[in-house]
């Protein structure tokens, strides 16, 4: 006797991006890529690696740092004090951009950012040990100059 078949389910309705073309970005939880996706999607599916990422709330504001460890683009929301890396589980302070500063290092030349107070910063380049503080301030003079 044959058997009946059930009916197939009807597919949920397909999302439609909005008409402005609105698009965000993330980071996946894979591969540590840069998605960009549709305003309003909930999560996001990465084409290289699969993974799919949950898209943080609405109004939710973003920041992104690169490891100090390994170098990956992290992404966490913005008044964090630390990020966890995922991939090297390196902690990396997250400063907001008014509690920073920038300067040149005094080997390699390479461009350090520093906590505002710091006395010294060593570069990740070259290992550099370059000072911050008042003192420097006429040695960084002689090397802008």
């Amino acid at each position: 006797m044959p058997v009946p078949l059930a009916p197939y389910p009807t597919p949920p309705a397909p999302y439609t991006p909005p008409a402005n073309g609105a698009q965000s970005q993330l980071v996946c939880s894979g591969c540590r890529n840069l998605l960009l996706y549709p305003v309003g999607a909930n999560s996001v599916c990465c084409a290289v690696c699969n993974a799919v990422t949950a898209v943080p709330p609405p109004g939710t504001e973003m920041a992104q740092l690169v490891c100090g460890g390994c170098h990956t683009l992290l992404m966490y929301i913005r008044g964090a004090t630390s990020v966890q890396c995922s991939c090297c589980h390196t902690v990396n302070l997250a400063l907001e951009a008014n509690q920073v500063a920038h300067v040149n290092c005094g080997n390699c030349r390479m461009l350090l950012m520093y906590q505002y107070g710091a006395r010294s910063v060593k570069c990740a380049v070259c290992n550099f040990v370059t000072s911050v503080g008042a003192s420097a301030s006429a040695t960084e003079q002689k090397f802008n100059n």
